[in-house]
């Protein structure tokens, strides 16, 4: 009710009176918890378990002992002498209290250790200390650091691996990198000292780092490689003379030019085909390059898949037995200092705040094994005979057959994998949209790419097909897919145009 009013003079006069009706929902902080460790994967819940066990002092990593909160659930006689103070301290009034322990020993449906699935009773809890990780950033700088350069060569060679891209290319420009490093650092070096510094860096294992161009990187890998010197010396003068003849195929011209057989020319090509032409990875920082944690593993046992969540890792959490006597024998007493009340009040924050986590644990492991088996359900014939067998699903597909929100199906497939007989592959893999065919089926546009990658790695390979030619192939097949459909399926898929796809 909003009650608008003017003053004129010494009097007020109520110009309107109005009532007015929202409706606001609002997450409480445990919904807010819960969301957030929804979304993360395994590593990102190890690392926010393992933080959350550094700032509450009720949380612990689960023993062999773990405490039952049952064992506390016994009140002495408010007449028991052990229970006494001295009568100089204030009286305590557990009634006053906002926070009653018995509130959460009695709630039965609360499991207050977080096991993991499938942990059998004899399995000894180790967690083995990882061993020390290094980013391809800081091996480069380790191999810098073992060349016998000055000091001004050294600043300057960290500046450059600094300045890498995530593939490793060295894209920045050198002249403008020196003269920012000669008066910032107090260094005076040329630029023929700054080239020689990233040649270099050039030879650093992976070879071919920092290089400035594909052309670059291609070069100074055939330079330091141990292929035969005849077919070595004929891909450099390959891809230092006829770099344009090279990246459009056009290999008719560079044979006439080169004066070469096929043959020649194949096996000159086939060496610069095993260069690296990405040697950081795509990305130079990551110190697990290229690996996939799977958050889910599917085993087929005989005729049936088994569902597991892969949370080996990550710490098992109880509450300490040692606080939670401590709670329970200041609200057994009849009186207590302030320092105890203090003590008492803060304990009982951190204690909600680990029931509060614990259970949001709880619930998010349930979450993820309930949309996971759904997946699995909707997908069981892509787990049975591979990706062509790929229906097309919604996030609202898997909401409704759970009676979740779609936004939970969300943040759990965003970021997560599973591991199957068929692979390693994100959730997000599983959604797709489809199309319909002329039997009636609804094919996913997987199902589609899937059929576009195996057409083009059968076709000719002296006359790759077009994507017309595509479209009509599948056209045959019953699906309708117009060339440019095709077109935008094959650039997705990495496939180049068919000029690109042409071999000797």
């Amino acid at each position: 009710m909003v009650l608008k009013i003017k003053r004129h003079g010494n009097q007020v006069i109520m110009l309107s009176l109005q009532q007015r009706l929202a409706l606001q929902q609002k997450l409480s902080p445990q919904q807010i918890q819960y969301q957030k460790l929804l979304q993360l994967n395994t590593l990102a819940l190890e690392q926010r378990i393992k933080t959350e066990l550094e700032l509450n002092p009720i949380l612990e990593e689960s023993l062999e002992d773990d405490v039952s909160l049952e064992q506390l659930d016994e009140n002495p006689e408010e007449g028991d002498d052990t229970t006494k103070a001295d009568d100089d301290e204030e009286t305590y009034n557990s009634k006053d209290d906002e926070f009653d322990l018995e509130d959460f020993m009695n709630e039965a449906e609360i499991d207050y250790e977080f096991e993991r699935i499938n942990r059998s009773n004899d399995e000894e809890k180790v967690h083995p200390i990882a061993p020390q990780r290094k980013s391809l950033r800081d091996n480069l700088i380790d191999q810098l650091h073992m060349l016998d350069l000055g000091e001004d060569q050294m600043i300057l060679g960290e500046n450059i691996i600094g300045s890498l891209d995530r593939d490793g290319y060295f894209k920045a420009d050198l002249e403008k990198l020196l003269n920012e490093v000669n008066m910032f650092e107090g260094t005076k070096l040329s630029i023929t000292d700054a080239e020689k510094i990233l040649g270099l860096i050039q030879t650093f294992e992976p070879v071919g780092i920092a290089s400035r161009s594909l052309q670059e990187c291609l070069l100074v890998q055939i330079k330091n490689s141990s292929f035969d010197p005849y077919y070595s010396y004929l891909a450099e003068k390959i891809l230092a003379e006829h770099w344009e003849n090279f990246v459009n195929k056009r290999y008719d011209n560079i044979q006439k030019v080169m004066d070469l057989s096929k043959e020649t020319l194949r096996t000159s090509l086939d060496i610069i085909q095993k260069l690296n032409p990405k040697p950081g990875e795509g990305n130079i920082d990551s110190e697990e390059m290229n690996q996939v944690t799977p958050d889910f593993i599917i085993d087929k046992v005989e005729d049936n898949y088994i569902v597991t969540l892969n949370d080996r890792s990550v710490p098992s959490v109880t509450i300490s037995k040692t606080y939670l006597e401590m709670i329970d024998t200041n609200k057994r007493k009849r009186k207590i200092s302030e320092r105890e009340k203090e003590t008492h009040k803060f304990l009982r924050e951190k204690f909600e705040s680990a029931k509060w986590f614990i259970a949001s644990l709880q619930q998010r492991r349930h979450t993820l094994m309930k949309i996971m088996r759904s997946i699995l359900e909707k997908q069981y014939n892509f787990f049975e005979s591979g990706p062509k067998f790929l229906r097309p699903m919604i996030y609202k597909d898997i909401a409704d057959e759970i009676g979740m929100d779609i936004s939970t199906i969300s943040r759990v497939v965003n970021g997560k994998y599973v591991q199957s007989p068929q692979g390693i592959h994100e959730l997000k893999y599983f959604f797709s949209e489809g199309l319909s065919t002329d039997s009636g089926d609804e094919i996913s546009n997987k199902h589609i790419k899937e059929l576009i990658k195996e057409i083009c790695d059968n076709e000719p390979k002296n006359n790759p097909y077009s994507d017309d030619k595509i479209a009509s192939i599948l056209q045959e097949k019953g699906i309708h897919i117009a060339r440019r459909t095709v077109a935008k399926y094959r650039e997705q898929l990495m496939i180049p145009v068919a000029r690109l796809r042409k071999q000797l």
